[in-house]
């Protein structure tokens, strides 16, 4: 209930921006105001982090909320993504998360039961990478549906979304212990998995929409 609305962006410059020799800046960062908060990427950054293969920016661009886009530019950074997607970057990305946020967060005898989301989000992402499933679909409901199949499992993780729904951001209580099981049972075996193997992306699709959107822009 008093959670507030991350708004996250992509821009761009007019064409002279390019052509400094010395960089600009290439983010926007506002200070937290009342319930927003805001914050964007230009894109030759954006495009950038993506041939890193930058999870959040994938995170980005699968927001089930849009409040305004470019229907254009918006299905040619999807296909992007899609192109140079490296699960092997992702699947530790996401494992790596989990471990730190499962350390500082749930190991306690009381904890803030919104914590179980930073865990189990990057958890069932890491999951779904080792299946092969493509890219890691934002909405964490659509993870659960896809992953988990044992009732108590899954009840355990109804209740967390309900406290979550219902509860301030500080809200306290016990440890789960179904969750802590399945957590501790899962970093532990995915200890001794390999990722993904590296493919070789074709990383043209980048400068190709660098250029076509900068000089689109009037």
């Amino acid at each position: 209930p008093d959670s507030d609305y991350d708004v996250r962006l992509i821009y761009v410059h007019l064409l002279p921006w390019y052509l400094q020799i010395s960089p600009q800046r290439d983010v926007i960062e506002l200070p937290i105001s009342g319930e927003l908060d805001i914050n964007g990427w230009e894109l030759r950054k954006a495009l950038g982090l993506l041939k890193k293969g930058n999870a959040t920016l994938i995170e980005w661009l699968d927001s089930p909320v849009v409040y305004s886009a470019d229907a254009t530019f918006l299905h040619a950074m999807h296909t992007a993504a899609q192109t140079t997607h490296q699960p092997e970057r992702s699947f530790h990305h996401y494992v790596h998360m989990a471990r730190n946020n499962y350390r500082e967060y749930l190991r306690g005898e009381t904890v803030r039961l919104k914590k179980y989301l930073y865990v189990l989000r990057p958890l069932l992402a890491t999951l779904w990478i080792e299946q092969r499933r493509g890219l890691v679909p934002m909405a964490f409901q659509e993870l659960v549906d896809g992953l988990i199949t044992d009732a108590r499992l899954r009840e355990a993780i109804d209740q967390v979304l309900i406290l979550k729904r219902t509860a301030l951001e500080s809200e306290y209580g016990k440890p789960l212990p179904v969750l802590n099981l399945f957590i501790d049972a899962e970093l532990t075996r995915l200890e001794s998995v390999l990722p993904p193997l590296p493919g070789k992306p074709d990383f043209s699709v980048l400068d190709e929409l660098l250029m076509d959107t900068v000089l689109a822009v009037r």
